[in-house]
């Protein structure tokens, strides 16, 4: 049996479930750009609940930027994949069928621009992580020295970044008489909307002023806030998918039962019912960002760099040390008093929620891997808050422990994956008994002035490093 045949079996057990839609009648009208396992627990579920809700043109072309390894398995499993919830109350498998065309862009960058090109198209999602568009930390503008960035200035018809792409794609669209597509990033970016916006701009102004002035007054960039616990696929998950469906998926991923979706509702030529799914649409998506980013996500570096130091493989690993959890309770404290209102949010209610997730003794999510590029992560998840704590007068201890943990684990391991690697590489080798943190704070664009300047609070850097 392949996965096709299983999508079509009347005889699944009650626990898998299939698409409940014909798949024949899909058409392209999103591409997304990242076929990560978190776009396909996220954004691909709530299309697909959205099309069981209200069919519509809203297939996914799904779109990876170089490894041409999962564009090949979802060819080859004729665009079906599975999703594994794993809770307490036992597993479940979802079918997820919604894409409709993959491609490798490293191989097939026509392919890639021509559905871009396409009036189809409708909307353009991405999910690349946080240091793949290109941002320079200093300006907030675009990195000129980033191969992508780099690559795609020198050679726009041929891009090989996203921004690259989205700025060709919408060159082509202009000289067709096309509307511009939605920009919908779903990446940890702190008002991610208006940072992708500043960056295709400005990448548009540097080829062509009028496309520039296009693209602000017809382009839409609604923001929005992804989230969902989603570990990299193992050898166990596969195993699990072939236990649960009788076939070797080798796309399966396991998942928590949770998943969020904040989105700002500004889209030029219509989006799927999400809403079906439980996403939310709201006016301003900024209170659930910061909310997220550094409750949840500055509480997994904290939790990241606590599992590295002290040789705890999971993130549950760690919150099963009673001493870690109280950290983790007394970091997420802290954070509340940054917050803005967020509607329809009980924080308490929401930081118990964390907690239990982050334990979920189903989820194998390993600390190693929420580590991956920290310096990129810092400013969103820990180094804003730590600002604003400290401009209105209350403690930052937490955040301090959080930088002195991240320092500690980089002296640990003696490497690191990250793309300031070769810079903090290089801090880590010389150590100042008088001011540990220095060579750190001196990397530039790392650590925002203000908290450069914050001697007490370096102080406290320092302080917590000799503890540790």
């Amino acid at each position: 049996m392949t996965m096709e045949t299983l999508s079509s079996s009347s005889l699944l057990p009650d626990n898998v479930s299939q698409p409940t839609y014909n798949r024949k009648l899909l058409k392209p009208g999103i591409v997304h750009i990242g076929l990560g396992a978190f776009h396909r627990a996220h954004q691909a579920v709530f299309t697909q609940k959205a099309i069981e809700k209200t069919f519509g043109p809203w297939g996914i072309v799904a779109v990876n930027l170089r490894s041409p390894e999962p564009v090949k398995a979802l060819q080859q499993q004729e665009g079906l994949y599975s999703v594994i919830t794993r809770s307490a109350d036992g597993d479940k498998a979802d079918i997820i069928g919604v894409t409709v065309d993959w491609i490798c862009a490293a191989e097939r960058g026509g392919d890639v621009i021509a559905y871009l090109s396409s009036p189809d198209t409708r909307i353009v999602t991405f999910t690349v992580s946080e240091k793949a568009y290109g941002l320079d930390p200093v300006t907030g503008g675009l990195d000129l020295q980033h191969p992508a960035i780099k690559a795609d200035m020198a050679n726009p018809h041929t891009p090989v970044g996203v921004v690259g792409f989205l700025v060709e794609g919408l060159v082509r669209r202009r000289e067709r008489g096309h509307l511009p597509f939605t920009i919908l990033c779903c990446d940890n970016l702190p008002s991610n909307g208006h940072v992708v916006r500043r960056l295709v701009l400005e990448m548009a102004e540097q080829r062509d002023p009028e496309l520039a002035r296009w693209i602000t007054e017809e382009g839409k960039f609604p923001c929005s806030m992804v989230d969902r616990i989603v570990p990299a696929a193992t050898a166990e998950t596969r195993q699990r998918a072939i236990s649960l469906l009788g076939v070797d998926d080798r796309l399966a991923i396991e998942t928590e039962p949770f998943m969020q979706w904040i989105i700002e509702d500004d889209f030029i030529s219509g989006r799927p019912a999400w809403e079906a799914g439980g996403a939310v649409f709201a006016t301003h998506v900024e209170p659930y960002e910061k909310m997220k980013l550094r409750l949840l996500n500055g509480s997994h570096t904290l939790i990241a760099h606590l599992g590295i130091l002290h040789d705890l493989e999971f993130v549950r690993d760690v919150m099963a040390v009673p001493e870690f959890v109280a950290k983790v309770e007394r970091h997420m404290e802290a954070v509340v008093a940054t917050l803005d209102p967020v509607p329809g949010i009980d924080l308490p209610f929401y930081r118990k929620q964390l907690l239990d997730r982050f334990a979920n003794p189903t989820i194998a999510h390993r600390t190693e891997q929420i580590a991956l590029d920290t310096s990129q992560k810092l400013p969103q998840r820990i180094l804003s808050a730590t600002s604003e704590t400290l401009a209105a007068g209350r403690d930052a201890t937490t955040f301090a422990y959080v930088i002195a943990l991240w320092i500690k684990s980089i002296q640990k391991r003696g490497d690191l994956d990250d793309p300031r690697g070769q810079e903090i590489l290089a801090a880590a080798a010389i150590t100042d008994p008088t001011d540990a943190s220095a060579l750190y704070f001196a990397i530039p664009g790392l650590f925002p002035p203000e908290l450069v300047n914050a001697r007490s609070w370096r102080d406290q850097v320092n302080a917590e490093l000799a503890k540790l």
